[in-house]
């Protein structure tokens, strides 16, 4: 993995461009199932519009005959989607172009203008200090502005059931080691594990541009998702800090209590995030009228770590034994949604356990048998849509006592168990 974002580290990214192209053939290589699909610039997307393909040859800023910054040396100093320019500036209007950080004096920012036609570059305050203020600069952005096309990838990794689980990631940040790269690096891996193995359900993973690549896969996949019954993001999983868990809106969607059992299960220390600290494409899979409940496990969450959307953000900050980590949680929770199973009662309101001899048919005050209570908690949490795992902490019993009662169930047909999810 570690290899893998290396290679990727350096290619300029972007919503559109060659760059993006780039690395998705990059990844091509890696998994050459996953197909690389176009859309068209200028195509309606909901409330959207996929915009121009942006490539760039070449950005500059001279003094004296002298480059000061250079797009080929860092390519975080020129702001996203700049459209061309070559003139010279005063220090006092050139000044009105640059974005820095003085918070953190040694670090390039990460700015875009996606959608409003603009200008800029990006450089340290500690060589924004440096400059001169007299004479002019020569500015010079040699990029280009077309219609094109949105790339991304998609790779469907078919199971037994045509019910899906949904796994997305964005590849449309230059040199963002964390906050870029971890993710695709990192789902580029399970997706190998994962066409190597026998599935249950059927896996929909997407490599795509964040936002409006989220959005046209959803306008043009809108009737295939109604199949997907939960989602994953993968986002972030290269930093230093602990694991963030970041619920769906939903909060307590199967998929929210099964990552909260396996992180439990498997004694991760975490953080709770919540959706009001969204960020990134689950707000568009999770949004009114599409609805998957999806989820993310991030290590150093976007946001919340000091290097975030700068130049600081880079291969050293990302260590190899952090995407490891990040990896093995996310096996462990396919494993644990693979191998889950749903009970669903066989009967309309509460059986009558008495003439099964399973509740105790002398009613005494204060009196509680504590066998035909659990039997008929696990009964009403037996509507198909929730898994054994999430059912047995729900009732708090452990594992293999909880499977005791659910043969008792089965065997006096009160309950069948489906081997996937019902919605």
């Amino acid at each position: 993995m570690i290899k893998l974002l290396k290679k990727l580290f350096p290619i300029n990214r972007s919503l559109t461009g060659k760059g993006t192209e780039l690395t998705l053939r990059l990844l091509k290589k890696k998994i050459p199932s996953l197909r690389i699909k176009k859309v068209k610039s200028g195509k309606k997307v909901f409330d959207w519009i996929i915009p121009k393909e942006w490539n760039v040859s070449e950005a500059f800023i001279k003094y004296q005959n002298k480059k000061i910054i250079d797009f080929k040396k860092n390519n975080l100093h020129l702001v996203g989607y700049s459209y061309p320019i070559h003139k010279k500036l005063s220090f006092t209007k050139l000044k009105k172009k640059l974005h820095f950080l003085r918070s953190q004096p040694s670090a390039i920012p990460y700015v875009t203008s996606y959608y409003q036609k603009n200008w800029g570059f990006c450089l340290s305050y500690n060589n924004f200090k440096r400059l001169n203020k007299k004479g002019l600069y020569e500015v010079k952005i040699n990029s280009k502005l077309s219609k094109g096309y949105l790339n991304y990838g998609e790779l469907i990794k078919k199971g037994k059931s045509k019910k899906e689980i949904i796994l997305t990631t964005y590849i449309c940040h230059p040199s963002m080691a964390n906050n870029e790269l971890s993710g695709p690096c990192v789902l580029t891996y399970l997706s190998k594990w994962l066409i190597r193995r026998k599935t249950k359900y059927t896996y929909r993973i997407i490599f795509a541009p964040e936002t409006i690549g989220a959005i046209n896969y959803i306008h043009s996949n809108i009737k295939k998702l109604k199949k997907v019954f939960a989602g994953l993001n993968f986002t972030c999983l290269g930093g230093k800090d602990i694991f963030t868990f970041l619920p769906s809106k939903f909060e307590n969607s199967y998929i929210d209590q099964l990552i909260l059992n396996t992180l439990k299960k498997n004694n991760i220390n975490y953080k709770l995030s919540n959706w009001l600290n969204r960020g990134s494409d689950e707000r568009q899979y999770c949004w009114p009228k599409i609805n998957i409940p999806m989820a993310s496990i991030m290590k150093s969450k976007y946001h919340d770590y000091k290097e975030y959307h700068t130049s600081l953000d880079n291969l050293i900050f990302v260590k190899d034994k952090n995407l490891y980590k990040s990896l093995n949680i996310y096996k462990k929770i396919i494993l644990e949604i693979e191998k889950d199973m749903f009970p669903i009662t066989n009967t309309i309101c509460e059986p009558n356990l008495g003439k099964r001899k399973l509740y105790e048919t002398l009613s005494k005050k204060k009196f509680r048998h504590q066998r035909s209570k659990t039997l008929l908690s696990i009964l009403s949490y037996s509507d198909g849509k929730n898994g054994i795992f999430n059912i047995s902490k729900k009732v708090k019993i452990e594992t293999e006592k909880f499977n005791s009662y659910i043969k008792i169930l089965e065997k006096n047909n009160l309950i069948k168990l489906s081997d996937t999810i019902n919605f």
